[in-house]
């Protein structure tokens, strides 16, 4: 009885370790994405995205005395897929939403928020099943 118990043990935990060996997780088409952020010496926050028809996203808490910034960004290569820049002020209301849509025209979105409170800002940048790079920046307005 107990050698019996023990080859049947043996078999399913064989059939177990097959199953998983073959059906495991795994990211068969490659899909990347990537998003860095770097502060510059005044306070300026900015950095660089890429994609290979991936997903991702990064909130940055950003420090900005004044009541609005300037931003910037530029898909400088891209087939499809989207780019997303959402500001918020202190308080947390959005003072900028704007989005590139990778194959189109324009490549590229800059200017000046709607003003907000001063304080500690968060920036969240979310690229999906995005096919190339780009840059953005952010620093503070006027």
């Amino acid at each position: 009885m107990k050698t019996s118990n023990f080859k049947l043990l043996t078999i399913f935990t064989a059939m177990v370790l097959f199953v998983v060996t073959f059906t495991s997780c795994s990211d068969d088409d490659g899909s990347t994405a990537n998003i860095t952020v770097n502060e510059g010496p005044s306070g300026d926050i900015g950095g660089d995205f890429t994609g290979n028809g991936g997903n991702s996203s990064r909130t940055i808490s950003w420090t900005n005395n004044l009541a609005t910034a300037d931003y910037n960004a530029d898909i400088t290569a891209t087939a499809t897929g989207t780019f997303n820049m959402v500001v918020a002020d202190s308080e947390g209301t959005v003072v900028l939403d704007r989005t590139l849509n990778g194959g189109t025209e324009p490549d590229s979105i800059d200017g000046v928020t709607q003003a907000g409170e001063p304080g500690e800002w968060t920036v969240t940048i979310t690229i999906t099943s995005f096919n190339g790079n780009g840059s953005y920046s952010l620093s503070a307005g006027n």
